[in-house]
């Protein structure tokens, strides 16, 4: 597959999911938010904290996506293994794991105010293994991607 076609694709999955988000932010829990208060109105009061506390969280994740966008664009550039790709991973990986520790946090704030499950903080659990995984895994590729370069380098200075 050539570079600029392989742009191309993950440009197109990083609009994908970028439009899953805005569904899932902007309609699912909103839908979801107001089914629970419907059944239970005593939970009313839990409808708006939680919903800003989601849409917080999601800015992050829209952060991501735009650096995704900047990793593409070198990688359709014929710049894989450079240092620009190396911040990019690092970035993500800084943005992850501060998104995964305020969701924890969140929750268990949320928790002590009365306005969560207990149930639903372990749930979150998954959430925040997510945002650990994705934080290390970025963490690597960016070590991974400077180990790349500066072979790439090495061997451009050997010709």
């Amino acid at each position: 597959m050539e570079l600029k076609a392989l742009e191309k694709w993950l440009k197109v999955i990083l609009i994908g999911v970028a439009i899953c988000g805005l569904v899932l932010y902007f309609v699912l829990f909103p839908a979801l938010g107001e089914s629970i208060v419907y059944n239970n109105p005593e939970f009313s009061y839990c409808y708006w904290p939680w919903l800003i506390f989601l849409w917080v969280s999601g800015i992050p994740c829209y952060a991501v996506l735009v650096i995704g966008w900047m990793i593409a664009t070198n990688i359709g550039n014929n710049k894989s293994f450079s240092l620009a790709n190396v911040e990019h991973f690092k970035r993500i990986s800084w943005v992850a794991a501060g998104d995964t520790a305020y969701f924890f946090i969140g929750n268990v704030v949320l928790l002590f105010l009365n306005m969560s499950h207990p149930g639903i903080t372990l749930c979150s659990l998954m959430v925040v293994f997510i945002g650990v995984s994705i934080t290390v895994a970025s963490a690597v590729l960016s070590r991974l991607v400077k180990n790349a370069a500066e072979l790439q380098e090495e061997s451009d200075l050997t010709i």
